[in-house]
């Protein structure tokens, strides 16, 4: 159902790229104008600008004569992504563990628990919320950033990105790896209880860069292969 109401340009943005990083929207497909233009009840400019912002940010490649259509996932961009965030991470969480006060640990603990409800129901990932999962997966996380006063670095780590977004969540889809999260994050919280350092870098690793062994060969067949750049 298109929508009604006049929405800003800013507005289409946020709707289009939150389509696109959440899969709904797969790559290759094409954003054309006049659907756009239909669908948002604006004229073809809006859209236009909306498009040409979308392939600044790396969402989407314009093609002359052609149209517009989602690029698909660099996973070696992907991969850099995941390197950059096990290195900064460890290193932020490491300092919240030498420094956290029993409130701060208690945070993180209620944190992990919103995470097991979440994690409830994945029996069925056609009505498994995975937004809602993703959403407290981060909040967990984020209490040692803002403890540790690394706010611009969290947000500067998580923003969306076209391809290690994208990664994230067929991760989830593809490799159905809620169990693998879960188990993940309480050893976490087992290792924040035992104020213990050693071998952080290493679980965060695994943790945030489990995507490509959870996959394997999936990567390789007709149904996953498409998400990815021809490269790869």
């Amino acid at each position: 159902m298109g929508l009604k109401s006049q929405l800003s340009v800013n507005e289409i943005y946020k709707i289009l790229e939150d389509e696109i990083v959440s899969l709904l929207v797969k790559p290759n497909e094409m954003l054309g104008e006049n659907a756009l233009s239909s669908r948002f009840g604006v004229s073809r400019t809006p859209v236009r600008s909306v498009l040409q912002r979308l392939q600044e940010n790396g969402f989407v490649k314009i093609i002359p004569g052609k149209g517009t259509f989602v690029e698909p996932i660099d996973i070696e961009i992907a991969s850099e992504l995941i390197y950059l965030r096990v290195s900064v991470e460890s290193r932020v969480l490491c300092d919240f563990i030498r420094t956290a006060s029993p409130t701060d640990i208690e945070s993180v603990r209620y944190s992990y628990q919103m995470l097991l409800e979440a994690a409830k129901g994945t029996e069925n990932l056609d009505s498994f919320d995975i937004n809602n999962f993703l959403e407290k997966d981060l909040d967990m996380h984020r209490i040692w950033f803002k403890t540790m006063k690394k706010m611009y670095l969290w947000e500067l780590l998580t923003k969306p990105h076209p391809d290690y977004s994208r990664f994230i969540r067929l991760d989830i889809v593809g490799a159905k790896n809620v169990a693998d999260v879960i188990r993940e994050h309480g050893r976490i919280m087992e290792m924040i209880d035992a104020k213990q350092t050693s071998g952080i870098e290493d679980l965060m690793g695994a943790h945030l860069s489990g995507g490509i062994r959870r996959l394997g060969s999936k990567l390789f067949t007709d149904e996953y292969k498409n998400y990815f750049q021809a490269s790869f």
